[in-house]
This record gives structure tokens, sequence and C-alpha cells, in this order.
């Protein structure tokens, strides 16, 4: 380390206390709590959270780590949990972070789970998802305002948004495609107009409401986060060996046709494949697990839809739904042990859909960390962002016509979810209001509402 770094950290140290450990340790367990609303939701609530308040990051890093999750498959909110934890605290710290970030998600899909399939279809339950949907849609609209007025800085960007918003929405272009175009536009006008697709939308520097964030656009890139070759061998190494002992096991023990071996083996290549997100992955989920493998039926996979999106986590927990009921059914472990073997199924699929978000971002982070300030490979990235936030308005679009028409827009127009929903957008918008309240009050208005019509 050179000692003009040396002095710029110094100098960063004293304007601000470091980060200990167990404080980073409880954040990201609260945040695997609260993190509602999706992937952009849970970007939002990040961003607040420790660009806005704690300053633990600065707006121009956080968006240069989001830019890079926003392009691996995986769920990408997960992965800048990962990116922000390991660069504050090594391997253990985005080890801890996307640990944290899934865990109480699974916790309670499991036991969701086994209430939905061992009990039925509860009017409580029922009248809960009639409050949160309208919810969620509003915070997922909230968060595309967030993050839209601070990417969006120029008309260039804006174009490139709308046009994203428009390719997705009405031509269905699929999502690797539109991200393929906006990283060569980005190259492009890189070159020809730089200032446009400078980080930021082609202001030179980030203003900073809050003062300086501990790592700063300045703060030299810590020597656990610099490339090496030699780590790069070790993480590669240590990924093979947390797939191969695994699966190789299974086989060993239970055969290759055996349920438990097939879902982990189909979840490795739907992680692979989740490319724009969820909801970009979701039919591959859905004809493998419903009409291949017969895991499950498909009014139970819409149902394990609605779980995933109106619990903490990413909503590709779904597959942990997807897991549990396909070991139940299955009985794998014999009628006296289903719930045993619909968890052990539940937490099965999670490890192979999650392992490779830590080896994308742990293998590829020393080399994202060492562009941050190099326009060619920053303008892709930034025209990424842009064209993202087209992707995450069509996904408030989604959400808004499944809850205000929910049999299709032939059938009727449902003015009380409409409400709700409005009343969410107030809350959000006008009043400022915590994410997780505003859900704990929608979910008390649907059940309330639900139990007067009984």
């Amino acid at each position: 380390m050179t000692d003009a770094q040396t002095r710029v950290e110094e100098s960063i140290a004293t304007q601000l206390p470091p980060i200990r450990f167990w404080d980073a340790f409880l954040f990201w367990l609260k945040l695997g709590f609260i993190s509602f609303g999706g992937p952009a939701g849970q970007i939002s609530i990040m961003h607040h959270e420790l660009v806005e308040n704690r300053r633990w990051i600065s707006e121009r890093r956080f968006l240069h780590a989001l830019n890079y999750c926003m392009v691996l498959p995986g769920p990408e909110a997960q992965q800048l949990a990962i990116y922000i934890g390991w660069l504050m605290h090594r391997a253990w710290g985005g080890i801890v972070a996307g640990v944290l970030f899934v865990l109480p998600s699974l916790l309670i899909l499991i036991l969701l789970s086994w209430l939905y399939i061992a009990f039925g279809d509860l009017p409580v339950v029922a009248g809960l998802f009639y409050g949160i949907k309208p919810a969620v849609a509003a915070i997922v609209v909230q968060a595309t305002h967030r993050i839209g007025s601070r990417a969006l800085k120029n008309n260039a960007l804006w174009c490139i948004a709308a046009a994203s918003f428009v390719a997705i929405f009405a031509v269905n272009v699929p999502f690797p495609a539109i991200i393929v175009t906006a990283a060569l536009i980005g190259a492009i006008g890189g070159r020809i107009a730089p200032d446009k697709f400078k980080v930021g939308g082609g202001h030179a520097s980030v203003h900073h409401s809050s003062g300086p964030a501990y790592i700063d656009d300045d703060t030299p890139t810590p020597e656990h986060a610099q490339f090496s070759w030699f780590r790069l061998f070790q993480i590669v190494i240590m990924g093979a060996l947390l797939w191969t002992i695994p699966m190789g096991l299974l086989t060993a023990i239970y055969g290759w046709n055996h349920t438990f071996t097939q879902m982990g083996w189909f979840f490795t290549k739907a992680a692979l494949l989740t490319f724009g997100g969820a909801y970009a992955v979701l039919p591959y989920v859905y004809q493998g697990a419903v009409a291949h493998y017969g895991w499950l039926t498909p009014t139970q996979m819409i149902d394990g839809l609605a779980l995933g999106e109106t619990t903490p986590g990413p909503l590709i927990m779904v597959v942990a739904f997807v897991g549990f009921v396909g070991g139940y059914v299955k009985a794998v472990f014999g009628p006296d042990s289903l719930f045993l073997a619909g968890a052990m199924a539940a937490m099965l699929v999670t490890w192979f859909t999650f392992l490779p978000s830590f080896l994308f971002i742990l293998a590829g982070g020393p080399l994202i960390e060492s562009t941050h300030g190099d326009l060619k490979f920053t303008a892709p990235l930034t025209a990424i962002t842009a064209a993202v936030v087209g992707v995450i308005l069509n996904l408030a679009v989604f959400f808004g016509y499944h809850v205000l028409w929910p049999t299709g827009l032939s059938g009727r127009f449902d003015w009380v979810s409409a409400c709700i929903a409005l009343a969410a957008a107030i809350a959000l918008f006008r009043f400022k209001r915590n994410v997780i309240h505003v859900i704990a009050a929608c979910a008390v208005i649907g059940l309330l509402l639900k139990m007067t019509m009984l």
C-alpha cells in the first residue's frame, strides 16, 4: 500500500469509526427479516440504510457494485449484500451477509409450506395475502422511483430506460438481450459522449447529503479485495468442492434418479439461468418442477409464488416451497417423516440455488473493484443500470396488473385492492413510512376485510 493510500484511509478512519463486524451482523440479520418487495424493494432498503443513514458506503461505490450484480445470474439484491459485506469484512463478511439475507426467509417458508400442505387453505392466510399484495405493488413502484431518480441523470439514460421498458413489456425481448444491448450502447457512448455515461449519469461527483462514507468514492480498495490469481484459484477450487461433495454424496447414497439428487441438479441449472431475477426463471422452474418431475401441482406452484411474494428475502426463495412440497409429497423418508423430508428438500434446493451467488461475488469482486474509476468499464455498467430501471418498471406494471385485475383485463377491477395500494403508496411517498410498517398495516386491513366477508 502506498503512502498516499495510507493517508486517505487514515483520513476516512478519523471521520468515521470502523464498522464492527457485530454491527454489520445485526444489520444483515435485520435485513433478512424486513427485505420485502422483491429485488427493487430490497435494494431500496439497502440504499436507504447503508448509503443514506449509516454512511457505510458511498452512492457511487454502491451503484458500481449494484451494476455488477445486475449482470450476474441469481438474486441481485442478495449478491449486493454479499458484495458490501465482503468489501467491509473480507470473505466471512460476505458469507454472513449472504446467508442472513436468505436464512429468515428459508425458515419462514419451511413453516408456511408445512402449514399450507398439512392444513390446507386457511381463510386467515387468504386475508393476509389480500392486503399484502397491493402493498407489495406500491413498494415496487416506490423503489422504481428511488432508483430511477438517482440513476437517470440525463436524457441519454432516460432513453435507455424507456427503450428497455418497451422492449420487455411490449416486445417481450429476453432480459439477457436487453443487458447486452445496454452494455454495447454504454461502451460506445462512453467513447463518443463520456459525460453522459459517467457514474451518476454525467455528474463528476455525487452529492453527499450526510457527509462522507466509510467506504467513500476515493477510499482505496482494501488488500483483501485486490485481485490475485492465487486467491481466485482458491475460490474456484473451494466452490467446486462445495458443489461436488454434496452432489456426489446424494448420488452415492440415493442414486442419480432420486428426488433429492434430481433437485440438486435441476436447481443448479436454474441458478445459472436467473438473468433478470426470479420472474425470468420461474417458467423454467414451473416446467421442470410441475410438468417434468411432478413435485407439485400447477395450483400449488401459484400458491408458492404468492408465499414467495409476501415473505422477506429474494423471490427466487419460492424454490424452498417447491422443494418442501416435493419432498413432503414424495415422502422420501417414509410416511412418518413427512416434515423432515420437506425441510431437508427445502434446505437442499436452497444450497444449490444460492451457492453460485457467493462464488460470483468472491471470485469476481476484486476485478470489479479495480474498475470503479475507469470509464471504459463503468460506462457499460451505467447504461445497464439505466436499462434495469425500465425492467423494474415492467415488474411494477406486472404486479399492478395482477393486483387490480386478478381475473384478467376482461374481469372486474378490484377497487378494494386499488384503495389499499393507493394508501400504501401515500404512506411510502408522502409520509416516508417504513416498508415493514406498511406491509403489516395492509396485511391487517386485508385480514379484516376478508373476515367481514365470511
